[in-house]
């Protein structure tokens, strides 16, 4: 079989694989999230926010939105995240630009609930 026939049937495997592909996951929420903070990131969003009422008396300003764009620019420290509990996992949250700012997160099932909040 010559390299021409070879490389022809090697392309049109190769585009109809493409479209299959598009078919399939067209409309579906995928994505490739490859390191653990994008991983963990990722599943905090999805995730209904709870804000402790003595929380929202020292940050007023503080919303459910504003506290998914602070985990979405942050970054988790594991090291000082508690990945090992059971139910509720705490995760430790930089927050991006801010200096010496940071969130503790527990994360459980469906809700996510903030347990500090410090904010130079």
């Amino acid at each position: 079989m010559k390299v021409l026939y070879r490389l022809g049937f090697y392309l049109g495997g190769f585009s109809v694989g493409l479209v299959l592909l598009t078919f399939i996951f067209n409309g579906k929420k995928t994505s490739c999230n490859y390191t653990p903070n994008a991983r963990v990131i990722d599943n905090l969003l999805q995730k209904e926010v709870f804000i402790p009422e003595n929380i929202k008396m020292d940050y007023p300003e503080l919303t459910d939105s504003l506290l998914q764009t602070y985990i979405r620019k942050g970054t988790i420290d594991f090291s000082k995240s508690d990945t090992k509990r059971d139910s509720c996992r705490l995760y430790y949250i930089h927050l991006g630009s801010i200096e010496k700012a940071y969130m503790e997160v527990t994360n459980c099932a469906k809700t996510i609930s903030l347990v500090t909040f410090v904010q130079p």
